[in-house]
């Protein structure tokens, strides 16, 4: 089987797929699949375009929305990871994976799938450490903190994918493992990137998370993105066992869109010739998906998945024969996924923008019909459910401090508000099997966003939006008071139950 690796597609759908089709037209045959690592930007409108979390100069529209309203379809099958630059909105509608557009398929939060046997799985956003541990607990209409906390791994999701016992084919993230620039030719990736040394010789380079997975799941193949470069690594995972075969993943991380860069890989692999040729759930990722339902946390409450400490009474959500048995006769052991895209949301219209289109949180009837099936609760339903409680509790206590208050201020005229690197031989030799595919079709010129108005990044290049801090427009942030020494008398003070409401978070992402 053919398959076709993208690395950051930042809406550039119209310039893959003319790529996809140059590679067919020059290659032995037709490719059968794109895996997309993240930066997708699934962005159907302009609303979609305000929670995507980048300097408003660099909001464009590109072309999913033509695939999104059937203008367009996709010519080969299409699976996406999020990363950290994405239509938010819309992907939060499908947390547990599904269409975005007709043949264009979302793996959502973490997920797992077969396409000919093969089996893929994936986790979106990149890694964080001050959101970890918290829950899904944004929504939108996003804030400045909460449009970039969107995109943050939690442990919840990398705790689920850690119950999978069965091998894994294909594995997507968008940042990368940390620690993978090890087992590659970390001389050249360093001349190529020259500020990433000191994250590099501090071994700070990367997600642990995403280095945690690869090491329990051990994928023959390990795809991301992310830092906008071609890098390719072969890591040997050591085993317990002396009896057992030594198992290696090749990884390759892939350049991001543009003219003239290692955006896209095209490879073999062997599949099951008989296999179904469509999409289909995976039993074990159902099962275990079923299995840690009461686990979903939609606070910002940080929060330790259960282990083996003495203080939980479970902490194995593996999926057993009989909890995999139960899923396959809640589907009727139909494990294809339907064709069921719908349109959630208005498309974009060229003819007609609508700047101030309203931002909805949408319950999405792919993800109500895949709960129902599962017997499982839509993250999103739990979501509004805990809005709606907080705002009536909100509403009941302020209605009690304005009574109180009330009641002091007429009693009181005067109130006072008080690793182990490997050979640099075999590291070099593995990053050359992997071929170019770089020649690009003649639609695909440099815009004049790509060229112009873009600030120099460190090393040299013009080009990538460079943020500051986390992209924030420094004009956006609101000033924080240091001290309330000047603050006024009357003022009222916000009780401490309410204060998460009103706190900024700081963020550092990057690329």
């Amino acid at each position: 089987m053919r398959l076709a690796v993208a690395g950051c597609c930042h809406g550039e759908l119209d310039k893959i797929y003319e790529t996809l089709a140059l590679a067919e037209r020059r290659g032995p045959g037709r490719i059968d699949i794109l895996l997309c690592c993240g930066d997708f930007q699934a962005v159907r409108n302009e609303a979609d375009l305000r929670c995507m979390a980048v300097p408003p100069k660099y909001r464009h529209m590109q072309t999913f929305y033509r695939y999104y309203s059937g203008e367009k379809k996709a010519p080969v099958l299409t699976i996406f990871i999020g990363g950290n630059h994405e239509a938010s909105n819309h992907l939060q509608e499908l947390p547990y994976g599904g269409w975005v557009a007709p043949n264009i398929y979302y793996l959502g939060l973490a997920g797992v799938v077969k396409y000919r046997g093969v089996r893929i799985g994936g986790i979106s956003g990149i890694f964080k450490s001050h959101d970890y541990r918290k829950g899904h607990f944004e929504c939108p209409p996003y804030n400045a903190a909460t449009i970039r906390s969107i995109y943050h791994v939690r442990n919840i999701e990398v705790y689920k994918l850690k119950q999978l016992k069965q091998p894994m084919d294909i594995f997507l993230s968008h940042d990368w493992p940390r620690s993978i620039y090890h087992y590659g030719n970390k001389k050249q990736l360093l001349k190529t990137k020259s500020f990433f040394r000191q994250e590099v010789e501090n071994n700070t380079l990367g997600s642990p998370a995403a280095s945690e997975l690869l090491e329990h799941l051990k994928p023959t193949y390990w795809f991301s993105a992310h830092l906008h470069v071609k890098f390719a690594a072969l890591m040997q995972h050591q085993t317990m066992d002396k009896g057992q075969s030594t198992k290696a993943t090749k990884f390759l991380a892939l350049d991001k869109c543009l003219p003239h860069r290692d955006f896209l890989q095209v490879i073999e692999v062997e599949h099951d010739p008989s296999a179904p040729d469509s999409l289909e759930y995976d039993a074990e990722w159902l099962t275990v998906l079923r299995a840690t339902d009461d686990l979903i946390n939609v606070t910002e409450r940080l929060w330790n998945m259960p282990e083996n400490n003495g203080l939980h009474t479970r902490w194995d959500y593996s999926a057993t024969k009989e909890a995999i048995n139960e899923v396959l006769e809640r589907l009727n052991h139909d494990l294809k996924v339907p064709n069921n895209f719908s349109i959630t949301a208005a498309c974009y219209d060229p003819s007609k923008p609508q700047t101030q289109m309203q931002l909805v949180h949408r319950i999405n009837p792919q993800t109500t019909e895949f709960c129902a099936q599962l017997g499982i609760t839509d993250i999103n339903v739990r979501l509004q459910k805990a809005k709606e409680d907080q705002h009536l509790c909100d509403e009941i206590m302020l209605d009690e401090e304005e009574e109180y208050d009330d009641s002091i201020v007429s009693a009181h005229s005067d109130v006072n508000t008080p690793s182990v690197e490997p050979s640099s031989d075999q590291a070099s030799d593995f990053s050359a099997s992997f071929s170019d595919i770089r020649i690009l079709p003649s639609s695909m010129t440099v815009s004049s966003d790509d060229t112009s108005g873009s600030p120099v990044c460190k090393e040299g290049n013009s080009g990538d939006p460079v943020e500051v801090g986390d992209g924030k427009d420094l004009t956006m942030v609101p000033l924080k008071r240091l001290s309330d020494e000047h603050e006024p008398e009357q003022r009222k003070k916000i009780k401490r139950r309410n204060q998460a409401i009103y706190a900024a978070v700081d963020d550092n992402d990057t690329a």
